[in-house]
């Protein structure tokens, strides 16, 4: 968490939802999700070991319990998603951690998934970004497998498999409001972009396992729930949701036509990538009728021009 990011107050929905800014990269850049039933609380994705004291401010102010929190959900194991899911749960002695089962395992034993991140960013950026990474115990570890459900107290969470950003992905559907939470299988739309428009949204192509196919086919699968909203960790509540999804998609083709003519020319590396991924959403921008100086969307999304190209040169060369 950087010094100067300030988190945006926490919102509130009538659903019994709650987003709150995690102040991970930037104020409005990533969400966890409170759900709230009958006066037991769990959290969908948890930011970071950083993000914890935020989560459990908001709880204090609710007047829940910790005693009260029941699951913590990350929907997959990327540090922004799950970094601080184990010390979250030292402070729910009652709570269990559902897990997907691909990602289980890295929930109880993180030591891959800090090597993976001090490889990338080195000790000192891992500590500042992510704080330090607590394992959960095995015995508070509960698997999600496709298609099974959580009783929440009277709330009925539906569990879906969900490739295509991650293998160790799940989406969650809340049966009885037809909520998803997509985690990043729904893609990244920032408050930012709104408009009259309505929402802009485009996807999250993150390494190292992205699948353009797999992220059609849960996409596809995801709509077919007719969600009436979708909550996204990168950032907050949207709807228009068939809208959405029209967009995603053909945002999706652009990303993987642009990169398969690069690689064809040769020139399929990180920075060509990342230029192409800029050109594509300023585009889109552009026709969403954005105001926003290019210098300020620049700002907005530099994050994600060099994490989106680096999750397409990992697919590009898987496919030699």
């Amino acid at each position: 968490m950087k010094e100067s990011c300030i988190p945006l107050p926490p919102i509130d929905y009538p659903d019994g939802v709650t987003t709150i800014d995690v102040a991970y990269v930037r104020s409005g850049f990533a969400a966890s999700h409170l759900i709230v039933e009958n006066g037991y609380a769990a959290f969908i994705d948890t930011g970071t070991s950083l993000s914890v004291p935020l989560l459990l401010k908001v709880l204090a102010e609710k007047g829940i319990s910790r005693e009260k929190v029941t699951h913590v959900m990350p929907t997959h194991v990327h540090l922004d998603h799950a970094g601080g899911a184990g010390a979250l749960m030292q402070e729910f002695p009652n709570a269990v951690l559902v897990a997907h089962p691909r990602g289980a395992r890295h929930m109880i034993d993180p030591t891959k998934l800090i090597a993976g991140t001090v490889a990338v960013y080195g000790e000192e950026i891992t500590q500042k970004l992510y704080g330090t990474i607590v394992p959960v115990p095995e015995e508070r570890v509960l698997i999600a497998e496709d298609e099974s459900r959580i009783d929440f107290h009277g709330r009925s969470l539906l569990f879906l498999d969900a490739p295509g950003h991650a293998r160790h992905h799940y989406c969650v559907i809340d049966e009885r409001s037809k909520n998803l939470f997509s985690g990043d299988n729904f893609g990244i739309s920032y408050r930012e972009f709104d408009n009259e428009n309505g929402a802009f949204i485009f996807p999250t192509t993150t390494p190292v396992q992205f699948d353009p196919e797999a992220m059609r086919k849960t996409l596809d699968r995801l709509l077919s729930y007719n969600p009436q909203a979708v909550y996204l960790t990168h950032f907050g509540r949207v709807t228009n949701i068939e809208q959405l999804g029209s967009d995603l998609r053909n945002c999706l083709d652009q990303f993987t036509e642009m990169a398969l003519v690069l690689k064809q020319e040769g020139k399929a590396q990180q920075d060509s990538l990342a230029s192409g991924v800029q050109q594509i959403l300023r585009d889109r921008l552009r026709k969403h009728n954005c105001q926003l100086p290019e210098r300020r969307q620049d700002e907005l999304l530099a994050f994600d021009y060099q994490l989106n190209a680096q999750g397409i040169k990992v697919w590009l060369d898987r496919l030699d």
